[in-house]
């Protein structure tokens, strides 16, 4: 059995003292970095005032490494140290940054957090060591989740994650996947920031940023000027203008006859599976040549795939085993359920 921690991808700065204003170190993340005080996630979103995270960032870029000592920490707190783990990017920037991923990983890392936010008496510094590390592209991570925990899974299938910063598909088979096959395009983004521009005629929008209108595009309403405003029509026409525009043209381009030869099913992966108006749209398309599937929990696909690598890169050791995605709009962390936990 596996276990998923889940988290907004924001940060914001802050040295302010904050006390008991979390219930736990998940919501209470206040993580040091060149002795400069960062809320993560729920915390930043909650106390912060401009909560942000750079889209796609490097290994290299201070708010990726802000995110990653964070995973890190959580994973520790319920395995120890040393953990094996497995993390990725989109096919657009894993060439480019799987080296620096893998160097910045496999290491001792010392954490600095605080533990006033939820009731703790200060700074504390925790050492974990990475002793295996692998970086994997996001939707073969989410297709190796597939094979694993959906029941008589096919051999060959076709895999779409629909994440906020990229959307990518692939033809996965037994063999593994078919490289001429696999795009790499705009994600959800592209609908949120549609939606923003169609807000922005009639309303001011108080300085809001984009991963605070994209949680108000998950959760269908705005409030604006001190007015509730429904936003699922306008979400719907949204989506359906992204579909319509990127997703459809960069399937038809990459996916031949040949290819749909081989396989009648997809399986949807990411945040966006989650959006009912945007599967419908799948099965408009592919009405009686692809029977679509959503998993359960769809955006938690690709960590939990990774989590899986972890196992089978370090000799089965499930108490040592960690998947994280570190997305553009959560981060999700994966590991195995101990066997002394109740």
């Amino acid at each position: 059995m596996i276990e998923v921690i889940k988290y907004p991808s924001v940060l914001e700065s802050s040295n302010l003292e904050l006390r008991n204003v979390a219930r736990d170190l998940v919501s209470g993340l206040k993580i040091y970095h060149d002795n400069v005080g960062y809320l993560v996630g729920e915390l930043a979103l909650s106390e912060g005032t401009s909560p942000h995270r750079n889209i796609n960032s490097s290994p290299e870029e201070v708010d990726y490494r802000i995110f990653l000592k964070a995973a890190l920490l959580l994973a520790s707190q319920k395995l120890g140290s040393p953990i094996t783990v497995t993390t990725g990017f989109p096919f657009s920037t894993f060439q480019v940054f799987k080296e620096s991923a893998y160097r910045l990983l496999e290491n001792e890392h010392i954490i600095e957090f605080d533990t006033q936010t939820f009731g703790g008496g200060g700074r504390k510094k925790m050492a974990v060591e990475v002793d295996r590390v692998a970086i994997v592209p996001e939707v073969v991570g989410a297709s190796m989740a597939v094979r694993q925990i959906v029941p008589n899974a096919p051999r060959n299938f076709f895999m779409i994650s629909l994440g906020y910063g990229t959307m990518e598909a692939i033809l996965s088979t037994e063999g593994g996947l078919v490289q001429r096959s696999s795009v790499s395009t705009f994600g959800l983004r592209y609908a949120v920031n549609l939606i923003t521009r169609e807000l922005q005629k009639d309303n001011y929008l108080d300085l809001k940023t984009e991963h605070q209108i994209d949680q108000n595009f998950s959760q269908g309403t705005i409030i604006l000027n001190r007015k509730r405003i429904d936003l699922r029509d306008l979400r719907k026409q949204v989506i359906e203008q992204y579909y319509k525009d990127v997703i459809s043209p960069s399937i038809r381009k990459a996916f031949t006859d040949r290819d749909f030869a081989k396989s009648e099913d997809l399986y949807l992966a990411g945040g966006g599976a989650n959006y009912t108006e945007l599967v419908n749209l799948f099965k408009e398309e592919f009405d009686g040549l692809l029977n679509i599937h959503v998993p359960e929990n769809p955006e938690q696909l690709a960590s939990i795939g990774y989590c899986y690598n972890s196992l089978a890169i370090n000799g089965g050791a499930k108490d040592k085993a960690v998947g994280v995605d570190l997305g553009n709009s959560s981060t999700i962390i994966t590991t195995f359920k101990q066997e002394s936990e109740d």
